[in-house]
């Protein structure tokens, strides 16, 4: 990316911190999970947990249509765009769990936006090559590994923390690959996600 790009990403980790995902509950986690057995008789706040789900369902939207916006480019050649593909269908899948637990809790699930309103939130414009693409795709993945790794600390039950684990390790995974793609340089330190 040269110097004069700039990318808006927006920061996830603390847009979720700042909604109250870190008190998600522990009914909304077990069905995100596909765990009703466990969400029964599980109490908690439905209509902050699905204001909260929705908040993570919108940054899935974003990280799709990221992708979208990647492969239509025509910027992105192969191996590196079955790769942005494949990640995409990750998302997907993120959002299908999230549409369904969504659904479970009562609420409704926020839409996406069109195309082009994430072209002007992601300053699509300003991208000029597939490194400018991938650069925006790593961020994203980045500030999801920790908007996920955030909430593990607030729950008890490990089965519920692993559904947050699953989460940020297949976020993590993507930046990782990503990262090595652009040639950022691997973390100096340990610990490096989720601080």
């Amino acid at each position: 990316m040269t110097t004069e790009t700039k990318i808006a990403v927006p920061a996830r980790r603390s847009f979720l911190r700042g909604a109250g995902i870190a008190t998600l509950s522990a009914t909304a986690v077990a069905l995100l999970a596909g765990r009703e057995s466990l969400a029964q008789g599980m109490k908690g706040d439905m209509s902050k947990d699905v204001s909260i789900l929705n908040i993570a369902l919108g940054l899935e939207h974003e990280a799709i249509a990221a992708y979208q916006i990647g492969a239509e480019s025509k910027l992105l050649k192969q191996p590196v765009l079955g790769v942005a593909v494949a990640f995409q269908s990750h998302h997907k899948e993120h959002r299908d769990a999230l549409v369904a637990t969504i659904g479970k809790m009562g609420g409704k699930a926020v839409a996406a936006k069109s195309m082009q309103e994430y072209a002007e939130a992601l300053n699509v414009k300003s991208i000029k090559s597939a490194n400018d693409i991938l650069i925006l795709a790593a961020r994203l993945e980045k500030g999801a590994a920790n908007a996920y790794l955030g909430v593990i600390p607030s729950f008890s039950n490990n089965d519920l923390a692993k559904v947050s684990a699953r989460l940020a390790a297949d976020e993590t995974m993507h930046w990782t690959v990503l990262a090595q793609a652009i040639k950022e340089p691997l973390p100096k330190m340990a610990l490096s996600f989720g601080a």
